[in-house]
């Protein structure tokens, strides 16, 4: 068991370097909850997610204050909804808004797992269930959503990437009044994992137990100061000191997870060591890569960088928990990251380099604001060539896109707190809609073929 003392050194970083626990995550089944009606579902639904999580937002801010570090946001995932709704799915909005009132009452930042898994087929209960997405994400506050459209194992849903692609755009549409912040509230996945603790895009997996708790651990400014102090160092010797600092970030989250998971009467996940980045200066994700030598993020060079970056805080974070597990690495969102905005701004990163960077990275294309008329059939486009690099890479990517009604590139879309400022950056003109039409299932890799 770790104990306070095997933290000390970390203490002095919070302040400082903007250490903190970026998100403390209730995992919770809900397959209890289903019942003749989407009345009746609604309401043990609401009654579960208030029962189990009713102590959350107290037990955090009591273990904030006992060991001195930040726990920045409280939330809660649930067993992927279209389950929940599929005897009724034309009533998923119901259940919607029983868990985004529950998100509330309970007092946690996010709630997901509106969200379906459709990466071999779609059947007609899911497919009803997306079609409601875009309302329900513009008729909540704290509701995110997630859909799962292929895997290394089973290849792509190009039927579902279609989809999604539509589903992107209404979404935008519907949320207009915010930018099109709905979209920042949904992320299409390849390869999505059962115990991911941030949002937009966490779910509690069926094969998990019953309430269990994730903690995600965040420290960029922390490895930057680190790197800051070796200046003239090796590329070795500062993927050592990446290994050692992420260390001592993951025992915090190992301590915070295993008390946390005692505390609220629910097993101990895993803790998602992943550098996730906030809109304040000096807790970048980009400024770290051009710490290690890079005059502006995005330029070549970045791709190797990262990859370096990944896999030592990867390395570090399995030597310090019992447990790690999630996304664990390093997330490259543009809008909610410094260094990432002022490089799109100064036209040294485009979506292009960050296409190739997600092949190394925690997830993939993360908070990419785009022109508002961008079409249905160019997003499908982007979300079918992310899921590719997940899918034969046998990684989790994502997408988390947001086609910005009414702005055009030279423009911004402001979200506001954590989620940040995003320039609109330009997408190719020339038409992939031959291609998404074309539907059906692109084929699994043969090297996912293990048994």
């Amino acid at each position: 068991m770790f104990t306070t003392n095997d933290v000390l050194e970390t203490i002095n970083m919070v302040e400082r370097e903007h250490l903190d626990i970026r998100t403390v995550t209730m995992g919770i089944s809900l397959l209890p909850c289903i019942r003749a009606t989407a009345k009746e579902t609604a309401a043990e639904v609401y009654d579960t997610v208030c029962k189990k999580a009713e102590n959350i937002v107290k037990v955090t801010q009591e273990l904030s204050t006992e060991y001195g570090i930040p726990i920045v946001n409280k939330r809660v995932s649930i067993t992927p909804a279209s389950i929940i709704c599929a005897p009724f799915a034309s009533e998923a909005a119901k259940i919607g808004k029983a868990l985004d009132d529950a998100a509330k009452t309970v007092g946690v930042d996010f709630l997901g797992g509106y969200s379906a898994l459709v990466h071999k087929g779609m059947a007609d209960y899911e497919r009803t269930f997306i079609s409601t997405i875009p309302e329900v994400l513009a008729s909540t506050e704290r509701l995110c959503s997630s859909v799962n459209v292929g895997s290394s194992k089973s290849g792509i849903n190009m039927d579902a990437v279609s989809l999604m692609g539509k589903i992107v755009k209404e979404t935008a549409q519907k949320t207009e009044k915010t930018g099109g912040g709905g979209c920042a509230k949904l992320v299409v996945f390849c390869n999505a994992v059962e115990d991911n603790p941030f949002m937009a895009g966490a779910f509690h997996g069926v094969g998990e137990s019953g309430t269990v708790i994730n903690v995600g651990v965040s420290g960029p400014g922390v490895v930057q100061h680190a790197i800051e102090a070796i200046p003239t160092a090796n590329l070795s010797d500062l993927a050592e000191m990446i290994k050692r600092t992420a260390f001592k970030i993951t025992r915090a989250g190992q301590l915070i997870a295993r008390e946390a998971a005692k505390r609220l009467n629910a097993e101990f996940g895993i803790v998602d060591l992943s550098l996730a980045p906030t809109p304040a200066r000096g807790d970048s994700v980009a400024q770290i890569l051009e710490e290690m030598g890079l005059e502006s993020v995005g330029t070549h060079g970045t791709t190797a960088c990262l990859a370096m970056l990944n896999d030592a805080v990867k390395k570090g974070g399995v030597m310090a928990s019992s447990r790690v597990g999630g996304l664990s690495g390093a997330f490259i969102p543009v809008s909610e990251d410094i260094g990432m905005i002022e490089a799109v701004e100064k036209g040294s990163l485009c979506i292009d380099k960050l296409e190739a960077m997600t092949a190394v990275c925690s997830v993939g294309l993360d908070m990419i604001a785009v022109p508002g008329d961008t079409p249905a059939e160019t997003v499908s486009a982007i979300i079918a060539d992310e899921a590719a690099i997940g899918m034969i890479n046998n990684k989790t990517t994502a997408v988390r896109v947001i086609p910005a009604p009414g702005k055009v590139v030279g423009d911004s879309v402001d979200f506001g707190g954590l989620l940040g400022r995003a320039p609109i950056m330009p997408v190719h003109k020339q038409s992939a809609a031959k291609f998404i039409a074309r539907g059906g299932l692109i084929p699994a890799p043969i090297h996912s073929n293990k048994n």
